[in-house]
């Protein structure tokens, strides 16, 4: 007996289609975007005079040298996330990409209708979407960043040095600055100065706002 497979689910259709607009970096491949969400009710093609939009379809074979400047003044233009289209993409292309507001990269070869408007719907309600290859490197990279900008500052990923946290320990056991500066063999205005330094570096409000940022990443 012949098991019956489901289909593969639809794009949910939005209460207001969203408006996207298409560019690329040859007409064949503008012509063949036009082709494949002009017809899906959930979107709404933007002619190419028209400006802004929900979304960005942006097209190319490769983000080189060439091609970036072109997107990043189509990103600047519409003020709008980036699907990004393109034939294959390096590592530091993909840097590039999201410096150009791309929040969506999609191999061309794997295009089609119901993927490329699944994944403008995902973009315009503020989703991102990768390739699990170009996941991996995006991580690589930030742990990069983190050794280069974080160690070298003396900072780990709260964005906090080691005796800051102390610092922080100890407010959140209730102590006074006085108390703080005791325990830890520092003056009270070096304490002070301490909490000013955060507050200021990482724009929190007040001790509290500290200790919840502290606890949030999990360093005390």
């Amino acid at each position: 007996m012949t098991q019956a497979v489901a289909p593969a689910p639809r794009t949910p259709v939005p209460a207001q289609p969203i408006a996207v607009s298409l560019r690329a970096t040859d007409s064949l491949t503008l012509a063949g975007l036009t082709v494949l969400l002009s017809d899906r009710p959930e979107l709404r093609v933007l002619a190419e005079d028209e400006i802004g939009g929900d979304v960005l379809v942006f097209a190319a074979d490769r983000l080189d040298g060439r091609v970036a400047p072109a997107l990043r003044r189509s990103a600047a233009a519409t003020g709008r996330p980036v699907v990004l289209v393109v034939d294959e993409i390096s590592e530091s292309e993909l840097l590039l990409a999201v410096e150009c507001r791309a929040h969506a990269v999609l191999p061309r070869a794997a295009v089609t209708a119901e993927r490329l408007a699944r994944t403008v719907v995902a973009v315009a309600a503020g989703d991102g979407m990768l390739p699990p290859p170009l996941v991996g490197d995006l991580l690589k990279h930030l742990r990069q960043l983190q050794r280069q900008v974080l160690d070298d500052a003396g900072l780990n990923a709260s964005g906090l040095t080691p005796r800051e946290v102390e610092v922080i320990k100890l407010m959140a056991e209730g102590l006074e600055t006085t108390e703080i500066a005791a325990r830890l063999c520092y003056s009270e205005r070096t304490v002070k100065g301490i909490i000013h330094r955060i507050t200021r570096r990482l724009r929190l409000r007040n001790r509290s706002h500290i200790i919840a940022h502290a606890m949030r990443y999990g360093v005390i």
